[in-house]
């Protein structure tokens, strides 16, 4: 039996961690770790302690906003970045694992923060109908290295 990588590990939680999404449109996990080990998680949904999207407005879901996306939702990587910023935990160098490539506002912090290399299995711009993946296009462009995993 051969060992499954860190890799694998740490987007297989994030895919299982997109499953606690409370948002009816998409659902999206992240992971964060550095030097293998795990320092934060998240998935995409309302902040903490306000309400879940899915049961409090059913299958049409949140409120949408200018452009179309949920206006209450925070992100999956928003959701691992602002935990482990809330609990004084350094992001500096470390791997963001996430099941949806990041948006353009995404990539803006993932920079921003000093994250150094981003996984992701989902293209936005295919879930979005855009014609590039501008968050992956961003971070590539500054040095931030992204790679679309391909489970084995």
């Amino acid at each position: 039996m051969t060992k499954p990588t860190f890799d694998d590990i740490y987007m297989e939680l994030a895919e299982n961690l997109s499953k606690r999404s409370h948002c009816v449109k998409a659902k999206v996990g992240a992971v964060l770790t550095k030097d293998t080990r795990i320092i934060s998680v998240g998935y995409n949904g309302p902040p903490a302690g306000t309400h879940n999207c899915d049961t409090e407005f059913g299958e049409q879901g949140c409120p949408r906003d200018s452009k179309g996306s949920c206006s209450l939702a925070l992100h999956a990587e928003q959701n691992a970045i602002l935990y482990a910023s809330k609990n004084n935990v350094s992001i500096q160098d470390c791997t963001l694992y996430v099941t949806l490539s990041p948006c353009i506002a995404c990539a803006r912090i993932i920079f921003t923060i000093g994250i150094k290399k981003v996984f992701f299995i989902n293209s936005y711009a295919d879930f979005k109908g855009l014609p590039s993946d501008e968050g992956v296009d961003f971070l590539r462009k500054f040095g931030v290295e992204v790679v679309r995993y391909r489970k084995p």
